[in-house]
């Protein structure tokens, strides 16, 4: 891995920020130079939860790009989409700002894991959905997913809207937590990855274990 990879979920609450921090957390141990980003941050005010998170996972301290601001370059105070929770400030949610920050981390360590909020299809803008943001910068994506019910169906949705705008797909990160009905996770990951051979032949599906939050 090298350069920037934006890490996505199928849905909201599938486990994406702990997924983004063991990730860097792995790499770390690998003796790579890593950092997160959060594309945008909602329902925060003035600090970024998820990169809090990240950090706990990756057994660091805050950064000096965290107290800078440059890994959440945008927060807004509503818990919403993108779009709404600018709407709700009184904010212009700022693009240029965050392809800015990625730059920035880009020029100085080895791998920068950019967090999403919420899927793929979420409004940054209500012109502009994340996913289209992440093509037009040519970003790998990571597909964070998991067993619960309804996930493959969500999970192929978004495995569709990646092929359709001929995005490489880096891996599908498979969330093992919390523990479900152990017949339904195996038979997913089996289908899932079975999906993956036939149309992403070079992605990887990694299965991420239980963690334990510090």
């Amino acid at each position: 891995m090298n350069g920037i990879y934006f890490v996505s979920g199928i849905d909201t609450n599938i486990g994406k920020s702990i997924a983004t921090g063991w990730l860097a957390q792995q790499l770390l141990k690998q003796g790579r130079s890593v950092i997160t980003q959060k594309l945008v941050q909602t329902g925060n005010k003035g600090y970024s939860e998820d990169i809090d998170l990240h950090r706990k996972i990756m057994n660091i301290d805050y950064l000096p790009e965290d107290i800078s601001g440059i890994t959440a370059p945008v927060i807004f105070t509503y818990p919403a989409s993108p779009h709404l929770a600018a709407k709700i400030d009184k904010k212009e949610l700022d693009i240029d700002a965050i392809t800015r920050s990625s730059t920035i981390l880009k020029n100085k360590y080895d791998v920068v894991l950019l967090e999403g909020a919420g899927g793929l299809m979420v409004p940054l803008t209500p012109k502009l959905l994340t996913i289209d943001y992440i093509a037009r910068q040519n970003y790998p994506v990571i597909l964070v997913t998991s067993g619960r019910l309804g996930s493959i169906n969500h999970t192929f949705l978004s495995l569709e809207a990646i092929k359709s705008r001929n995005m490489e797909l880096h891996s599908v990160i498979y969330n093992l937590s919390p523990h479900t009905d152990e017949v339904i996770t195996q038979d997913s990951l089996e289908i899932i990855e079975r999906y993956m051979r036939e149309h992403f032949p070079n992605a990887t599906l990694l299965q991420m274990p239980e963690i334990n939050l510090p």
